[in-house]
């Protein structure tokens, strides 16, 4: 008699007749694992509670505005800010408003609005303004005359040299950029010319960038071009394009709108990713300019609070902004670096200090941003400065006196420790 077979399904029962697995098919078979709808139904049943949904569209609606922003989509906000240099700065301020002066993390959409400032303030800062500005040149006569320059330079050597001269661009070279400078002057979005991205690799760059004509091009396309050269040029070459290029296009726009663009307040962040090149070409000779207005630099300023910034260069550049000639521009910047808080080299603040003093014969009333800047100065270093500089800070405030500032100074010279090395004042400060 043969074996009967076991089911593979582990069943140990033997084989069944016909007849009962045709009933058996015709009944539903219950599982061995049910399903609970308890967890199904209790998940349904949950929702997103009001803080969590408010963080939500909090969050979307600030991607859509980045979104609109870079494709220039941005609705005009109604609310107008008032941006204020003085005692009230920090008061009433909103999301929407303009940053005030140094307060870190503030928001980017104050560069599509336009800087209300304050007219006495701007009327103090213009006392020191200079008097007689250099005739304001067109961006395409800087350009054509640093080139001009160049090529006779090195013409004249190649001449000497080899006795050939200095080779000319191809017409196809030059028909070529003459085509990517139109297009730049329409560019919105999207990729770049290849040509274009191939510039900073190119021994005579100047040359081949004149021929797209910068003062052309848009916002959008000025941003990308910051964010090319900063990223693939050497410091020094860097620093030639923030000067020819940028710094006058940046002017231009705060003067005609009396606001930046977005995506020119952009280039300006972009460009810091080489700090050296940022301050040597932007920001040191726009004070150089003795024409840099309040607007403009509290707009520039805006960016030393919102970015990182190493302390050599900005030691560098206090340095020197403390020794030139001074603008209402350079208490605004030297406040701006003093709130981030630096341990600063002893060299730089003898410099700070004997800059301030430099003014004990000024006949001129001085601005309430520079009493700021010494009040900054006293309530951030007061315990780096020696004995002696401190006094003559006391002597200066009987000179140089605000109603509400100088005696906020004076307390905090008096009520804290002075610097337990001794040291003399430099060779340019004349003590009395």
């Amino acid at each position: 008699m043969p074996k009967v077979k076991k089911s593979r399904g582990g069943d140990n029962s033997g084989a069944t007749a016909l007849a009962d697995q045709i009933l058996e098919a015709d009944t539903v078979r219950a599982k061995g694992r049910v399903k609970s709808r308890d967890s199904r139904e209790q998940h349904e049943d949950t929702y997103v509670d009001e803080r969590l949904s408010r963080k939500i569209l909090q969050q979307a609606r600030i991607q859509q505005e980045e979104l609109q922003n870079e494709y220039g989509l941005a609705p005009e906000k109604k609310k107008a800010p008032v941006t204020v240099l003085g005692p009230d700065t920090n008061e009433g301020d909103s999301d929407e408003e303009w940053p005030a002066l140094g307060e870190p993390g503030s928001s980017d959409t104050g560069c599509d609005t336009e800087v209300v400032v304050n007219p006495d303030d701007e009327k103090a800062m213009e006392m020191f303004m200079n008097k007689n500005p250099p005739v304001r040149r067109t961006l395409a006569d800087i350009i054509m005359e640093k080139i001009t320059e160049k090529q006779t330079e090195v013409g004249t050597v190649m001449s000497e040299v080899s006795g050939c001269p200095m080779p000319q661009l191809d017409p196809r070279v030059t028909e070529v950029y003459k085509g990517v400078g139109k297009v730049l002057s329409k560019y919105r979005s999207g990729k770049l010319p290849k040509a274009f991205k191939i510039i900073p690799a190119l021994a005579n760059w100047e040359q081949v960038l004149y021929l797209t004509e910068p003062e052309s091009w848009t916002a959008a396309a000025m941003y990308q071009a910051t964010r090319i050269f900063s990223s693939n040029l050497k410091e020094r070459m860097a620093q030639r394009f923030f000067n020819l290029v940028l710094l006058p296009r940046i002017r231009d726009d705060i003067a005609e709108y009396k606001k930046l663009n977005f995506h020119l307040y952009s280039a300006l962040k972009k460009a810091l990713f080489k700090p050296g090149a940022w301050f040597k070409g932007i920001l040191i000779p726009l004070c150089e300019s003795g024409t840099c207005t309040l607007r403009e630099a509290i707009i520039i300023g805006s960016i030393l609070t919102k970015c990182s910034i190493p302390v050599l260069h900005s030691s560098a550049a206090m340095l020197k902004l403390a020794e030139m000639e001074y603008n209402g521009a350079n208490s605004i910047f030297l406040r701006l670096m003093l709130d981030k808080k630096y341990a600063l080299p002893f060299r730089v603040l003898d410099a700070l200090v004997a800059h301030f003093l430099s003014f004990r014969n000024e006949k001129r009333v001085l601005p309430v941003l520079w009493h700021q800047s010494l009040l900054t100065l006293a309530q951030r270093y007061k315990a780096d400065l020696a004995s002696e500089q401190k006094a003559a800070l006391l002597e200066l405030l009987k000179i140089q006196t605000h109603p509400q500032i100088s005696a906020e100074i004076r307390r905090e010279l008096q009520n804290s420790e002075s610097r337990d090395i001794e040291i003399g004042f430099p060779a340019t400060v004349e003590m009395d």
